[in-house]
């Protein structure tokens, strides 16, 4: 049996920050690499969404005026993603687009913009003159780490109803003093990490792949295993710099060369 996917690229022209796009470009290559078949479809302003016919979501980062330019316009879509979501088809929400699917944004400047209220949080911008949360980031995630690139002016609190994607040990997350990084709820995912974020972590992309394909044909399915070892690298040397920024922002001192530091932080 050759299993079929059907991906919905929410606002692809317009929510694409830090190469963004490459989760989709991940997602598709590993989904080739088994054989199940994945179809794109770019959604955009004006275009309709009907949850039913969707196995997988993904939205990537933009910019305030971005955000601004499709907040209206999800919002109309807004009933079908929360139906889809409720339903549970899973989701990426990237930096500006896990934004727009709390409950509010508030940026620096100009009014709140209203989010579809799927991740129960909130994200206020502290102005023009507070720093931007900017660098690499490592958080544990389900026994092991999950790393990317972090740049957002945002601070988001999560509500009760949201839960952690996880947990940061370098680098600043969803504000720099909870130590939470990203939300979960059911199978929807939003996460402040580009990079693209899939290509140096691959178990999460097998994680939205895995539940698209529960999701969709109703029992789990195991993923054949793929050679990582490219991706275990990057992945690996993400931490590394992200660590040794860490330390650097810190002017932490530690005896040993940057290797023997990694582990301590193991």
């Amino acid at each position: 049996m050759q299993f079929r996917l059907r991906l919905a690229h929410l606002y692809s022209n317009l929510m694409n920050l830090y190469g963004d796009r490459g989760n989709i470009i991940s997602l598709r290559l590993r989904c080739e690499a088994r054989a199940i078949g994945l179809v794109v479809d770019d959604i955009g302003l004006g275009d309709e969404f009907a949850p039913g016919e969707y196995d997988l979501m993904f939205i990537g980062g933009g910019q305030d005026r971005e955000q601004q330019r499709v907040a209206a316009d999800l919002q109309e879509k807004g009933d079908a993603i929360r139906e889809a979501v409720e339903d549970g088809t899973p989701v990426l929400a990237v930096c500006g687009g896990y934004q727009l699917f709390g409950r509010s944004y508030q940026p620096g400047n100009g009014p709140e913009i209203e989010g579809l209220g799927i991740f129960d949080m909130h994200t206020v911008h502290p102005g023009d003159d507070a720093s931007r949360c900017i660098g690499n980031l490592v958080a544990e995630w389900e026994g092991g780490r999950i790393v990317g690139f972090e740049n957002h002016g945002g601070r988001t609190y999560l509500g009760p109803g949201a839960r952690p994607l996880a947990r940061v040990r370098a680098g600043f997350g969803n504000n720099g003093e909870d130590g939470t990084e990203g939300a979960c709820y059911r199978n929807a995912i939003g996460t402040y990490l580009h990079g693209s974020v899939l290509p140096k972590n691959p178990a999460l992309a097998d994680r939205l792949v895995s539940l698209a394909l529960e999701h969709k044909y109703g029992e789990p399915i195991a993923l054949v295993p793929l050679d990582d070892s490219l991706e275990d690298q990057a992945h690996d040397d993400a931490v590394t710099i992200a660590i040794r920024d860490h330390l650097r922002s810190r002017r932490t001192r530690f005896p040993g060369n940057l290797h023997r530091l990694v582990r301590l932080w193991a």
